[in-house]
């Protein structure tokens, strides 16, 4: 029987139970879930995983989102991985700054429902697989 590979996704977030959630979330449906406590810790995690996906809060202490993304995407080993944003900050205009400007794959809003966190997550990873 051909092993399924898991799809890795590292979830940064300066909340230590916001990535617990996110975990058990995305573990129940068979995600490998990598957490990255904050901006800083970031680019690491994702260095060494090279993960499928990467969930990224944009309010951070050390280091916010936008600048864990750019790094990331300037990285010519790391610039492929869909970015989804996951962050309270959910005025329109933070929206359209991620999407249209910045090109984050997908923009979720804090709160979230769990649904609302996979069903973003296959799409994306199902676009990818298209391009």
């Amino acid at each position: 029987m051909e092993e399924k590979k898991l799809i890795k996704v590292v979830c940064v977030e300066d909340e230590p139970e916001m990535i617990d959630l996110i975990t058990l979330i995305l573990g129940r449906k068979g995600y490998e879930v990598v957490g990255a406590h904050g901006g800083l810790a970031a680019f690491d995690v994702i260095l060494e995983h090279k993960p499928d996906l990467i969930l990224l809060d944009l309010m951070m202490p050390d280091m916010d989102g936008w600048e864990v993304y750019q790094k990331v995407k300037a990285d010519p080993e790391l610039n492929k991985i869909p970015v989804v944003v996951v962050t309270a900050k959910a005025q329109s205009i933070d929206k359209v700054l991620g999407l249209h400007i910045a090109k984050v794959e997908d923009y979720i809003s804090k709160p979230f429902s769990p649904q609302e966190l996979i069903h973003s997550i296959e799409q994306v990873l199902a676009r990818e697989k298209e391009i």
